[in-house]
């Protein structure tokens, strides 16, 4: 939904003028016809005493500083818009709104209605003087007053300083919801008005709530985290609208993404069986000699935690160089699908493993300098998530893992090699992801100091389209059988100590007095595995296993 709106920032109509909306985002490629099966990719999901749907056709209401506000278009028969919906104008128009309806089967049982309609509304902030006659322009945030009991969990907006009908939204009982956080701000109108985008605060496989789309609205200078607004929670315990293994394998094969590794790169992935064949070894505390691994793994230590007391080696034989390179043509991706958001979306983990992570070149203003040490380690496990909308099957996002961090890439920001295929850009030695080509600093892009994570395309790629393996969807029960080097929860690599921060300290003393103290405060304050020559553990070790990704 293209087309031309008012941009109006002033306390008063003057200074008005046009601005382009964005054009809405669609993928590339029509969707496929998901296989049959259960309740995913139906278009209306219950999570308990309500019905939800997702609607992603909008209508501009108002524009300001950048951003435009929107209401839901198409709107179901007996279904309830909670909010409105804001994004920035430099960017495609992608996003959604939940509506809702009551369960049937629960309008007799509960004494008072899930949903309900605002008593009133309180005008939170306009850009105009009210007392003025001109203001037929304005902008006007509205907060719903609910009735006792419940939640607004959204704002209204209108274009002029007429007070929106009550029919316009519908408040939430308060046991149907949970909390929310902003997470990234949409805009700064003024400096009086803050427009955030919120996520619910419980997140994960165990967590319940569901993002609606809505905007936060702040208007005080507390620099809180916590949104205002809360969003819904998923009561239904099932997770009905969940991918069927049918499902999931479509959904890979339409979006695996193809993973690009550096045209310098060393050190390539493998499978895991790969490495288990050439000779990796298993070496337990006190005990100088290795022990061969199994190709499956079945004679790893399972469960547990990481004790110190087991790590995995590479070859103690000629073999050992041959295996630290890997070996491309064996590799693929490990997929662990899990619910997000409360089951409304899924999570698609793609795990790549690579024997050897390579040493780490830092830069320093226009220099660069390549390490022998500081950042390598045996095994390395790096991954990216898909997630895909439960509503219809659409991809929504990638999460790109990146060392201690990463960050979530919307769907039109994405680079796409075919169809709706994306790009995974792996960075050289370190093997971090990375939605486009470039050289990307951990440490201070601004003053160029850091350790470079060069990416870029080359011959050497996997597309996890066709090289995969499901590893793991708790959500179907037993039918993916988890292989035993799963449950490994120990090291993938040893722990070898030296001074590794020393070699950067090198580095450092060459430079200018002026620049010195400032590039050391910087590498001060990267993650201390760096330097580290530490092996990491598996997967279903990490906090994002259970957890949401960090970002």
């Amino acid at each position: 939904m293209g087309g031309w709106s008012w941009l109006c920032c002033g306390r008063s109509n003057a200074g008005c003028a046009a601005v382009q909306l964005p054009e809405p985002f669609h993928l590339p490629a029509p969707l496929p016809e998901w296989p049959q099966g259960g309740s995913f990719a139906k278009g209306t999901i219950c999570i308990g005493e309500l019905d939800v749907v997702n609607i992603t056709k909008f209508r501009s209401i108002w524009s300001c500083s950048g951003a435009s506000f929107y209401e839901p278009e198409g709107v179901p028969d007996g279904f309830h818009c909670l909010g409105h919906y804001a994004q920035q104008n430099n960017r495609p128009l992608q996003g959604f709104l939940i509506v809702a309806r009551e369960v049937a089967s629960h309008q007799q049982i509960n004494s008072k209605p899930a949903l309900e309609k605002p008593l009133d509304y309180s005008l939170v902030w306009t850009n105009a003087n009210l007392n003025e006659d001109e203001n037929s322009d304005c902008g006007c945030f509205w907060l719903p007053s609910p009735p006792n009991g419940y939640k607004a969990l959204g704002y209204v907006v209108t274009k002029g300083p007429k007070k929106p009908s009550l029919e316009v939204v519908r408040c939430v009982r308060d046991d149907l919801i949970d909390t929310c956080e902003h997470v990234r701000s949409i805009v700064n109108i003024e400096n009086a008005c803050q427009i955030w985008k919120t996520r619910p605060c419980h997140r994960g496989v165990k967590g319940h709530g569901i993002p609606v789309g809505t905007f936060s609205c702040e208007t005080d200078s507390t620099d809180s985290k916590k949104s205002r607004v809360p969003c819904l929670k998923n009561f239904d315990s099932n997770l009905r609208a969940m991918p069927n293994l049918e499902q999931i394998n479509a959904l890979i094969k339409h979006y695996g993404p193809t993973v690009f590794f550096h045209p310098q790169e060393t050190y390539l992935p493998s499978s895991v069986s790969w490495f288990f064949e050439n000779g990796a070894t298993l070496h337990k505390k006190d005990i100088k000699m290795g022990d061969a691994i199994l190709p499956g793994g079945s004679n790893l230590p399972a469960g547990g935690t990481n004790d110190g007391e087991y790590w995995i080696d590479l070859p103690d034989d000629d073999r050992k160089e041959h295996v630290k390179v890997g070996n491309l043509k064996s590799a693929e991706l490990y997929a662990h699908v899990k619910p997000a958001h409360g089951g409304t979306f899924t999570d698609i983990a793609m795990w790549v493993f690579c024997p050897f992570n390579g040493p780490a070149t830092i830069k320093v203003g226009f220099a660069s300098f390549a390490l022998q040490k500081v950042g390598r380690h045996i095994g390395d496990w790096e991954h990216y998530t898909l997630r895909v909308s439960n509503f219809s099957g659409e991809l929504s996002s990638i999460y790109f893992s990146q060392h201690s961090g990463g960050e979530w890439v919307d769907a039109c920001d994405l680079e796409f090699i075919s169809s709706n295929k994306a790009i995974v850009y792996s960075s050289r030695n370190g093997h971090a992801s990375y939605p486009h080509p470039g050289c990307y600093l951990m440490g201070s892009e601004k003053l160029g100091v850091g350790v470079r994570n060069d990416v870029a395309r080359s011959n050497f790629s996997v597309d996890s389209s066709m090289h995969y393996k499901i590893i793991s969807a708790g959500h179907l029960g037993g039918v993916v059988v988890e292989p035993c080097w799963l449950q490994y929860m120990r090291e993938w690599g040893p722990t070898i100590t030296y001074n590794s921060r020393s070699e950067i300290d090198t580095v450092l003393s060459f430079l200018p007095f002026f620049l010195r103290f400032t590039a050391e405060a910087i590498f001060n304050s990267l993650p201390g595995e760096l330097y580290e020559e530490e092996g990491p553990t598996g997967p279903k070790e990490k906090n994002n296993w259970e957890g949401d990704e960090r970002s």
